[in-house]
């Protein structure tokens, strides 16, 4: 990832750490002059995501620090692995770690989630895609994990696309009416998308023409029905209680996208630690 992006978010997590004193243990116990070797390691089988936010915490706090990847971004990792080696002064060391484990072991836990969704349809022709339920602050490093996991992005914010939701719908008078004010104000790059619950609410969409369309919480015979009666006019994404097991029959029922909030807001984290040598 471009360092300018995630530096920001590193910034803050280190000074929300280190207070207004610093690592005082560390000070107070540690020799100035002690250096180390440690090593990074999974403590559980996953798809591996963050290490240059774990390097970036590291280097903030000492530039000379040492760090060596011994895995990359995206590969399936083993219980055990080693993934990084870090070398150098100690104190830096201790300070950065749990900064720096906080956000492999996060990004980490959600390309391990997005994986398993992921592989759940494999074969199918329907790719997962994350949503904004995302930890604030973290969107960009959780948007990036997904990619990681085999997943794709939807919006990043609310000014990338118009996605027209049952709130909107009430509020602008209908499912007509909303598309009409939408289509307006729409650049001519902007792309539309309209959130319905029935078939008579997708039937209403396809009449007044729109770019992508979320089934949501429909089961896999109506979604089937929802993918016929759209016909390829516009791109097709299911929502509501994606898990492992129910992606599959979502996937096989057509559609081309399905989105889950879980892979970023309820995904575990996945278990790194560093250990001295």
């Amino acid at each position: 990832m471009l360092r300018l992006l995630i530096e920001p978010i590193v910034r803050a997590a280190l000074a929300e750490d280190l207070g207004r004193a610093g690592d005082i243990t560390t000070d107070a116990v540690v020799p100035a002059e002690a250096r180390v070797e440690a090593v990074i390691a999974a403590r559980q089988p996953g798809v591996l995501g963050g290490l240059d936010a774990a390097l970036l915490a590291f280097e903030l706090l000492d530039p000379e620090l040492r760090f060596e990847c011994l895995a990359v971004d995206g590969e399936r990792i083993e219980r055990g692995q080693k993934v990084a080696r870090i070398s150098g002064r100690a104190r830096p060391v201790l300070a950065g770690e749990r900064v720096a484990l906080n956000l492999l072991c996060r990004v980490s836990g959600v390309a391990s989630a997005t994986r398993t969704l992921a592989d759940a349809i494999a074969g199918s022709k329907a790719k997962i895609v994350c949503t904004r339920k995302t930890t604030p602050g973290l969107r960009i490093l959780e948007k990036y994990a997904v990619r990681l996991g085999g997943g794709a992005n939807h919006r990043f914010g609310l000014d990338d696309a118009m996605l027209i939701k049952d709130n909107h719908i009430a509020l602008a008078g209908g499912v007509g009416a909303v598309l009409e004010r939408a289509r307006a104000q729409a650049g001519h790059l902007v792309k539309i998308e309209l959130e319905v619950d029935t078939l008579d609410q997708l039937a209403e969409a396809l009449e007044h023409r729109v770019d992508a369309v979320l089934l949501d919480n429909m089961d896999p015979e109506t979604l089937r029905r929802a993918v016929q009666m759209v016909g390829g006019r516009a791109i097709t994404e299911a929502s509501g209680r994606i898990t492992r097991e129910t992606a599959p029959a979502i996937a096989a029922a057509g559609v081309d996208l399905i989105s889950s909030g879980w892979i970023t807001h309820s995904a575990p984290i996945l278990d790194l630690g560093l250990d001295i040598d």
